[in-house]
């Protein structure tokens, strides 16, 4: 069997008669060619099995790719599951589309972004990484990195004030200095286990979301005067049903019952109510909840869920924005409560 040969644009214009500038020309400039011209050299191109100038080494001359990774903080599988998390996506891309730039996802549990580093233009970082390597890497890449949900000192980034937010909306579900509250957490420990916490771990870690939100329903708490059991906290390794009911039925089959549950995630609060409809108790008489991100999902439950909305489309808009702007930008964008009947 004959070895298929490997074609250049250099060899590929010596085998048509015509100068390296014109094969070129016929692929990525075909207004400098008569129609016809450009024809005739696309089709002997096909028969000899030609594709068209190498785009990698297009883009090292350049020195840009028209293409940016998208770190994504978990697996690709898990995070376009995430409501949240393909409404950011969904942001990102509506951007970079309309500036004619591709989208490469890349999953946060990678070992190194130099996989990917020579063939894109930069990062936009989605939450902080499951791999502590790749922040260390993103914090120290020469290419243009905007982050989104964290901040590592690169001078370009997005978020909401999940404190505040957490604390607005903990000020809501806690009606008396009475209230048994259990907080059901997401991603409060690096650990895969649904579990309840009674040490919080370094300070690095606490710069997450979570141990923002975290301090917002504290900071509640504390100003409210009520008291949080010891036992009254938990760590939830991801945003997903089967996961959160671990947590939920825990609480709820605590003595005594909780009657206010703080939820780090819709998805969480969803789990929550859908329990405890089956066990027959009411919302909010019984038991008030109360989630965070404001997905589709919270406002045709039964009852429609407290929480509090964050935009997270708008988050990977204003993301992509500064990537393609090249801005230096830090900025908080609004949140709002969305009032449902869970409290």
């Amino acid at each position: 069997m004959t070895d298929r040969k490997v074609w250049t644009l250099k060899s590929v214009a010596k085998e048509l008669g015509v100068s390296n500038a014109t094969v070129s020309n016929a692929f990525n400039r075909p207004d400098q060619l008569s129609k016809k011209r450009r024809e005739d050299i696309l089709e002997s191109c096909e028969k000899i099995g030609y594709s068209g100038p190498n785009k990698a080494a297009q883009s090292l001359r350049k020195g840009h790719s028209n293409i940016v990774a998208l770190v994504l903080p978990d697996s690709i599988e898990y995070m376009i599951a995430d409501p949240v998390a393909s409404a950011f996506v969904k942001g990102v891309s509506s951007v970079l589309e309309k500036s004619k730039v591709n989208l490469l996802l890349f999953s946060g549990n990678s070992d190194h972004i130099n996989a990917v580093a020579d063939f894109v233009d930069g990062f936009i970082c989605y939450g902080s990484p499951r791999n502590a390597q790749l922040i260390e890497q993103l914090r120290t890449t020469t290419k243009k990195v905007v982050t989104a949900d964290f901040d590592i000192d690169r001078k370009a980034s997005v978020g909401i004030d999940n404190e505040q937010a957490a604390y607005e909306i903990a000020k809501i579900a806690i009606k008396s200095k009475d209230d048994d509250i259990a907080i059901l957490g997401l991603r409060l420990l690096e650990s895969n286990v649904t579990c309840r916490v009674y040490d919080l771990p370094n300070a690095d870690f606490q710069f997450s979301i979570a141990h923002q939100r975290l301090r917002g329903y504290n900071r509640a708490i504390e100003d409210l005067e009520v008291n949080l059991r010891i036992d009254r906290v938990w760590n939830i390794p991801e945003s997903k049903l089967l996961t959160a009911l671990i947590a939920v039925r825990e609480a709820l089959t605590s003595t005594p019952r909780p009657n206010v549950l703080l939820c780090m995630s819709d998805l969480i609060a969803l789990a929550a109510i859908k329990e405890i409809n089956a066990m027959g108790l009411k919302i909010p008489d019984d038991i008030r909840v109360v989630g965070f991100d404001g997905i589709d999902e919270a406002l045709h439950s039964n009852p429609p869920l407290t929480t509090v909305h964050q935009n997270s489309e708008k988050k990977g808009i204003q993301a992509a924005e500064f990537f393609i702007n090249r801005s230096t930008e830090s900025v908080l964008i609004p949140f709002h409560i969305q009032h449902g009947g869970s409290v």
